[in-house]
């Protein structure tokens, strides 16, 4: 059972800093560059590491951008307020991938601008036949864990969408109960003072009014756990930051 847990955290995080670092700062907000030839590596460890829930760089980054231009209105790919609950916020989002991934047509060219693209490996991986292959992996793993039947029916789920599980904690939740750092057109609001649980990604009010910024954190509290990694990858030279201005808060 223990080894079932293990593997349950290690997923959460290791999908969840694929996703805040591929999909969200470098893809959709180009927050640094990298070469093709690392673009290529995170899409195969996207791959390996969001598995059943693989979700395209490339159509995650417009979903995203939409999101950001059209916040809280009935434009929004995913604003709580044109939902009934969580799981009609997570249905809604899926179509508007699955559109986006299949069909641009009506999409403004501006948030189709930069964004990495490797549509060979998007089909295979975004593939029914590569999802569920993975979801057998993980029954394959439950089974020689010795997992008790219960956690088929809690912890499996989770993981088999975990990446949709964890978009829809911040577009569900920061956009309804945390603080503001900052007064803005929409609903968005930090949902933990301390996030090691979304790496960062719960600091959502900072994000909305810094989307540029690698560091999702401001203020002395505001931990981001993936931001001491990106200064890392830039040293390596895996990718490069573009200089901007720090914020300050008053």
């Amino acid at each position: 059972m223990y080894l079932v847990i293990i593997f349950f955290v290690i997923h959460w995080y290791s999908s969840l800093f694929f996703q805040t670092f591929f999909h969200h700062r470098y893809s959709a907000h180009r927050q640094f560059t990298m070469s093709k030839f690392w673009e290529k590596v995170f899409y195969i460890g996207s791959f390996i590491f969001q598995g059943s829930s693989y979700l395209s760089p490339w159509a995650y980054a417009i979903l995203h951008r939409l999101h950001h231009a059209y916040a809280d209105t009935d434009k929004d790919p995913h604003s709580p307020k044109f939902s009934r609950n969580i799981f009609s916020l997570m249905w809604k989002t899926k179509k508007y991938y699955a559109r986006i991934f299949k069909d641009l047509s009506g999409i403004p060219e501006n948030f189709k601008k930069n964004l990495p693209e490797w549509k060979v490996f998007d089909n295979i991986a975004d593939s029914y036949v590569a999802r569920i292959a993975w979801v057998l992996v993980y029954i394959f793993l439950y089974w020689q864990f010795s997992a008790p039947l219960w956690m088929y029916f809690i912890f499996l789920p989770i993981q088999v969408v975990m990446g949709p599980f964890h978009g829809a904690i911040i577009n569900w939740y920061a956009h309804r109960w945390g603080y503001v750092n900052h007064a803005s057109n929409d609903t968005s609001k930090n949902l933990l003072p301390l996030d090691i649980l979304m790496l960062g990604e719960a600091y959502h009010n900072n994000h909305h009014k810094y989307p540029s910024r690698p560091n999702f954190g401001l203020r002395w509290h505001e931990l981001d756990p993936v931001y001491p990694i990106i200064l890392f990858f830039n040293w390596l030279g895996i990718i490069r930051l573009i200089p901007q201005k720090v914020p300050t808060l008053k």
